[in-house]
């Protein structure tokens, strides 16, 4: 291990300047930035702020490459993020020079349609400098993402029919070393400062590690894209690129991933915090009702999220017994739920035969869209698994957003690993999440929306994106799922999972619950199996407030949906109800409140 550490370190000496062309530009933009704030420029209010759109779309591109990646932007797609010191500065900085321009313009001043734009815009900017008083930036890996996963989920994303994809490509492996060794320089600072995820959550990292540690190069998940090249690339220019690439895996990101296992091993691990509650940080009770505000775009407290929670828990109970007694089972509800986990019935014995399912249940729902919708967006979408070297610690399914721009379709990725512990009973409610009506059809809908800035294209309001998800779940009664009653207590078990976060997180990180007091509590409310239900504690415990959106959107989705109803009685049409919830993006919950009501005004 000495060795391999002497090695590593001998690259970043040796290294060209990683980042070089892009960061002039950034400076340029923020001297403009500062120059629109104090001079103006001869600009009125609108001319500033529209100036302001395209320059935030490009600040953001530059920083963050993975971004451009996915919107299909080809800037800064042979770099990664710079997490130097000196970056993070620099991003926290043009934040705040951000919001001193945001609030020199005068709102009174701005179209009606541009105070929305001005609104979203100011107050994203006004929350991200109001987190730079928590220190996230240490908090570079855990379970669920890192330098162990992510980069090999964005190698993946990346094109590679053109030879200078490829070149792109070889260009991020060979960033990849210096990519780690700044984020182990910022795990170091966040073990000094005690700030670190729990110890619990990271057991399955050095195998997350060791999984990228393959022998032979063309195993790799970080070489996805030199596996099968298109013909639209010269043979002869394909295989030399495949060695190439080949030859950066083994002589440089083989030695930085090494480098990080040891880290991981020998300090991360055993430095890591033994308490759960983000309430222990530093700052810790602020840090956690800031992200409370910000994933539920709300001022709702822990506590009135915790009974809130404990409220649904009720309501879905007593739904889910009536289920039970028309299936005729006899017994408790506890051992209803152990049948759920443990009759053969509702598993597959093999990966293909789950994914078929998930295919097929996909493709009903296609058609059925209809009923329920009068706009469905052009971006197609695929049913895939998840990556082998992150299943185990992998939730049971999620979306990748797919790009027209970039030629991409959005993939629903489903978990195969442990096939016991994924029910037959459950897919057709995930699928109805992860794909369509859910956040496929959120996502894409947003994305191709016309005449209006870049950040209005791009999701970034968790309590609308998974609220939505949750929503659409629902919608499987209309569009003629949950025929057989252990699909729709399947249904009901994952809204009742979705309760039961609310409970958790607020229990886990407010309330002083220990983690098998959330275990204990989410296997007596729901039929999931046991492996799932230890991720998702886990989940919840190293993104605290994340959990907390889903329920929160959903339920007030369906409040607007019921005020619609009642006021406008025979003339309430779903289709257009739904359109006017998607048709302006993903917005905070009193936007959206605003909205559906200014639409039911507009009906009547």
């Amino acid at each position: 291990m000495k060795k391999i550490s002497s090695i590593f370190a001998l690259f970043l000496l040796l290294s060209p300047p990683v980042f070089a062309g892009w960061l002039e530009q950034v400076m340029d933009i923020r001297s403009e930035i500062q120059a629109l704030t104090s001079r103006q420029e001869g600009l009125d209010d609108t001319q500033r702020l529209e100036r302001f759109f395209q320059l935030s779309y490009d600040l953001t591109v530059l920083e963050n490459p993975g971004f451009a990646t996915g919107i299909g932007d080809p800037r800064g797609q042979d770099r990664l993020q710079d997490l130097s010191d000196e970056g993070i500065l620099r991003r926290q900085q043009t934040e705040r020079d951000a919001l001193a321009l945001m609030e020199s313009i005068k709102r009174d001043a701005l179209s009606e349609e541009n105070q929305l734009n001005y609104d979203l815009l100011r107050d994203r900017i006004k929350s991200d400098v109001r987190g730079q008083q928590f220190p996230s930036q240490y908090l570079q890996m855990n379970q669920m993402g890192g330098p162990q996963q992510d980069i090999a989920s964005l190698l993946a994303m990346m094109p590679n029919s053109r030879a200078e994809d490829l070149e792109n490509q070889l260009a991020r492996m060979a960033a990849l070393p210096t990519y780690i060794e700044q984020s182990i320089a910022l795990m170091r600072k966040g073990l000094e400062a005690g700030v670190t995820p729990p110890a619990i959550t990271l057991r399955d990292v050095p195998q997350q590690i060791r999984n990228q540690l393959v022998d032979d190069a063309s195993k790799s998940p970080l070489l996805t894209g030199f596996i099968h090249i298109p013909a639209s690339v010269d043979p002869l220019q394909a295989e030399t690129l495949r060695e190439r690439a080949e030859k950066v895996f083994r002589d440089q990101v083989i030695p930085a991933y090494e480098h990080l296992l040891e880290f991981t091993e020998n300090q991360y691990l055993p430095g890591a915090r033994k308490s759960i509650a983000m309430c222990d940080l530093p700052s810790g009770g602020d840090w956690y009702r800031y992200n409370v505000a910000v994933r539920t775009t709300t001022d709702l407290s822990p506590q009135e999220i915790h009974d809130i929670g404990l409220k649904e828990v009720k309501r879905i109970r007593a739904e889910m017994d009536e289920i039970i007694k028309s299936t005729g089972f006899k017994g408790s509800f506890k051992d209803f739920l152990e049948f759920l986990r443990s009759d053969r019935q509702f598993y597959f014995s093999s990966a293909a035969d789950l994914m078929r399912e998930y295919r097929d249940i996909a493709k009903r729902a296609d058609p059925a869209l209809m009923k329920v919708f009068g706009h469905l967006p052009r971006t197609p979408y695929g049913v895939t698994e998840v990556p082998s070297y992150a299943e185990k610690s992998s939730t049971t399914a999620y979306y990748q957003r797919g790009s027209l721009k970039a030629g991409r379709p959005g993939w629903f990725f489903a978990n195969t690993y442990a096939l016991e512990t994924r029910p037959r009973w459950e897919m057709e409610a995930l699928t109805l999440h992860e794909a369509v009506p859910g956040h496929h059809l959120q996502i894409s809908i947003q994305q191709e929306l016309e005449d209006v800035p870049w950040f209005r294209q791009n999701p970034n309001y968790t309590a609308f994106v998974e609220g939505w998800g949750l929503y659409s779940e629902s919608l499987g009664e209309e569009m003629g799922f949950y025929q057989d009653p252990y699909a729709k207590f399947g249904q009901l078990t994952y809204e009742m999972w979705r309760a039961i976060r609310l409970v958790v997180d607020t229990g886990m990180h407010r309330l002083g619950w220990s983690r098998q007091q959330a275990i204990d509590f989410f296997k007596a409310n729901a039929g999931k199996s046991e492996h799932d239900i230890v991720v998702e504690i886990d989940r919840y415990i190293v993104w605290p407030g994340q959990a907390l959106a889903y329920k929160i959107g959903e339920l007030k989705i369906r409040e607007l949906r019921a005020y619609a109803e009642e006021k406008l009685g025979e003339d309430f049409d779903l289709r257009a109800f739904h359109d006017e919830v998607l048709g302006r993006g993903a917005v905070p919950l009193k936007v959206l409140d605003r909205n559906i009501r200014a639409w039911v005004e507009r009906q009547l």
